[in-house]
């Protein structure tokens, strides 16, 4: 396995022909989420016992967090590490499972950038990690789009086993928001309640329908709670939906990414817009201007992004044309976004998607 892994890593820096960036130093007074610069990671341990943890209930093994300070001096941070998820976990599809950091607390952690910490997503590479740099660009996205989004940090990882006393070669993560940091840093409320996607607020639903249109991702549902959170201020308002797990997204084009059968659709780069029937066409119009007057930003977020290879940046920018193409086309638009109307489609398919990651 680890010789695979190493494949993958030097596959993917001979393909993008650059030297990984340098990661600056976290200033004293930043959060973990604060600086957008790839955060120098390690994880030390015996490494295989979470990596091919096939229990329903992965277990939690022992680690030790390593990363430097605003000062530069090593932080040592013992944690707790478990796998979490299914499809990349349990079904074999990928060389590296999602991990959850467990931080118990302990000095070390309190005088560091994860002092915050309880339980944090670590999301790792499935086949190469080009893949998780789009994904993670595609939270950047949404950090745009709204504020009642998850943040997240690119990490450079080293992995050390010590049985064998040599690291794998460094590859890319990403680190994604605890849901309750994110809603005590909006001044809401996490709410746990499957809801039909017309119970949720308007504006902030079809923005995240269209976002989700945008990515080409059909893999998320309100009615089931599929890659979707709820928000709300007091437990009674009505909620704001939250999307996160953007792997089976068109525009991540994950080589194990499929669609659902419901929707009949031959691949994950076909968009279909899934949100609820809405007759009245007007509402989609302040939507479609914020994408507009985000669209240099939009594409700006990839084109900032030394780390994309050519190829993929060619057909990511032709991918959002076609989207800016169609929302500035009524008939095109309104095709697409009222589709769920159609009694003969599949837009008004309710489908509980693929198992949670």
């Amino acid at each position: 396995m680890n010789a695979l892994k190493l494949d993958f890593f030097i596959i993917f820096c001979f393909l993008l022909r650059i030297p990984i960036p340098t990661a600056s130093a976290q200033t004293e007074n930043e959060g973990l989420f604060d600086n957008e610069s790839p955060l120098k990671m390690a994880l030390s341990g015996t490494l295989p016992p979470f990596f091919e943890d096939p229990s329903k209930t992965p277990r939690k093994y022992a680690q030790v967090l390593t990363h430097q300070d605003a000062n530069g001096n090593k932080v040592e941070i013992p944690i707790e590490v478990s796998a979490r998820g299914h499809f990349r976990r349990l079904l074999g599809h990928c060389s590296y499972p999602p991990l959850q950091l467990i931080f118990p607390k302990n000095e070390a952690q309190q005088s560091s950038i994860f002092k915050d910490q309880v339980k944090t997503k670590l999301v790792m590479p499935c086949r190469g990690d080009e893949y998780v740099i789009r994904e993670w660009l595609v939270y950047k996205l949404y950090n745009l789009i709204s504020p009642y989004s998850f943040r997240v940090r690119l990490v450079q990882l080293t992995l050390v086993d010590e049985e064998r006393k040599k690291p794998i070669e460094p590859f890319y993560a990403f680190l994604l928001e605890e849901e309750k940091q994110m809603a005590n840093r909006l001044k809401m409320l996490p709410l746990e309640r499957k809801l039909p996607p017309n119970a949720t607020q308007a504006e902030h639903f079809l923005k995240m329908a269209v976002f989700e249109y945008l990515i080409a991702n059909t893999d998320w549902s309100v009615e089931h709670l599929q890659n979707i959170k709820l928000l709300t201020p007091d437990g009674k308002t009505v909620p704001i939906p939250v999307p996160y797990d953007f792997d089976h997204a068109g525009i991540v084009d994950a080589p194990y990414a499929k669609p659902a059968m419901e929707l009949e659709l031959g691949s994950v780069r076909d968009r279909r817009y899934r949100g609820y029937c809405l007759e009245d066409a007007q509402q989609f119009e302040p939507v479609i201007a914020q994408f507009n007057t985000l669209k240099d930003k939009i594409y700006q977020t990839f084109t900032d992004c030394s780390l994309l290879n050519p190829k993929y940046m060619k057909s990511t920018l032709l991918f959002l044309d076609e989207f800016y193409s169609t929302i500035n086309n009524p008939k095109k638009w309104q095709k697409e976004f009222l589709y769920p109307c159609d009694p003969n489609g599949t837009g008004y398919v309710v489908i509980k998607g693929l198992r949670e990651d």
